[in-house]
């Protein structure tokens, strides 16, 4: 992996449903990555909150990259969980996530997810996982 952030942006770029929900890869860099998802109306729940399984998809992924890119090349979730701290309301997402712990073949890593509203972030929830090498 010669340019790790270019090999980030192809990966993202090749998830169906990444894209299937605009996510965005918003930066990255080792062990680090930040993604954005714009709030739309087929987001939310009935109470007109962001609904927890797009947070939890953010987590995931946010967490894979972090991992992923702190272990250098291609990674998979072995696990995570996430708190939900608060409704997440607004017209953004942000998940920014870091390696916190990274050895040969796995990374324990940190997500925390903030939902934009009127310009101020708000954290709703955060999450820990496991990343391994899928080489």
């Amino acid at each position: 992996m010669d340019d790790p952030q270019e090999f980030a942006r192809q990966v993202f770029a090749s998830q169906p449903f990444s894209q299937f929900l605009g996510a965005q890869l918003a930066s990255c860099g080792p062990g680090t990555a930040e993604l954005r998802i714009p709030v739309t109306d087929q987001l939310k729940q009935q109470h007109g909150f962001v609904h927890g399984g797009v947070l939890s998809y953010l987590a995931d992924n946010a967490i894979t990259f972090a991992g992923g890119l702190a272990l250098g090349g291609n990674a998979l979730t072995s696990e995570y969980k996430i708190n939900y701290l608060k409704p997440a309301v607004g017209s953004l997402l942000i998940a920014r996530a870091q390696a916190k712990s990274a050895g040969k073949r796995q990374a324990v890593c940190q997500c925390e997810i903030f939902a934009v509203q009127e310009g101020q972030e708000k954290l709703c929830a955060v999450a820990l996982g496991t990343v391994v090498s899928a080489a």
